[in-house]
């Protein structure tokens, strides 16, 4: 519908739109033009190697989910050019390590986990422009249903265990209220978050989180079609 288009912040003047009749093999990076496909996004390419074709369509998406989606995006383009670059992603597994006491293992992990989850997220040698930043992250998440359905490791789990290993300060195995703050603290989310985010992810109530029970969470909130019940994860901030 228009109303969902509308949301789709484009810059002036735009991108060169890849959808304006070139063919596939021709498009521009994701990074330096509109659109994605097998040429510019690995995630596409890993789909059709396996024989799925699914392909997104930004009708199906609720607005909500669009605007949470940009203000995570913004969070990561750091100079504001609108383009999320890796060395700007990286960014993040610094500031852990600031915040944590990790070891250079662990932060070495943490950076490996990230650089594989963002390519496959779409972010490519020209980075990932705020354009393609939705359709990036839905191509993603089939590709994670697809890892799924084939008993293959999830990326989501990856990422979010690299992140598990760094926050465990105690080395208990389980990630307390305390150490998630430190976690809402190095990605400059309000400390509050950790409550709201501590009290939906423990799903068992035992008073820990376990690494199941992060990784159901970023699905819920980050790969799945828009719920309200999960709006209030991050105190709000997305």
């Amino acid at each position: 519908s228009s109303g969902i288009n509308a949301e789709w912040p484009l810059r002036p003047g735009g991108l060169p739109n890849n959808h304006d009749g070139r063919k596939p093999e021709e498009f521009g990076s994701a990074g330096k033009s509109v659109g994605l496909n097998v040429h510019n996004n690995e995630s596409y390419k890993w789909l059709r190697s396996v024989g799925n074709n699914w392909q997104y369509d930004v009708k199906t998406m609720d607005p909500k989910m669009l605007a949470r989606l940009y203000k995570r995006f913004d969070t990561f383009d750091l100079d504001t050019d609108g383009v999320m670059m890796m060395d700007e992603i990286l960014y993040w597994p610094e500031r852990m390590r600031e915040l944590c006491n990790a070891s250079d293992e662990q932060i070495k992990s943490m950076q490996d986990a990230v650089q594989k989850f963002f390519v496959m997220k779409g972010v490519g040698p020209d980075g990932c422009a705020r354009e393609n930043w939705v359709e990036a992250n839905r191509v993603f998440a089939e590709a994670e249903r697809e890892r799924a359905r084939r008993g293959e490791p999830s990326l989501i789990a990856l990422l979010s265990n690299a992140y598990y290993d760094v926050l465990d300060d105690d080395g208990d195995g389980t990630v307390s209220l305390e150490e998630l703050k430190t976690m809402m603290k190095a990605f400059d989310v309000p400390q509050e978050a950790a409550y709201t985010f501590f009290e939906k992810a423990d799903t068992d109530k035992s008073g820990k989180l376990e690494r199941n029970e992060l990784v159901h969470l970023f699905r819920k909130f980050w790969m799945e079609p828009y719920d309200p019940q999960w709006d209030g994860v991050y105190a709000f901030k997305y």
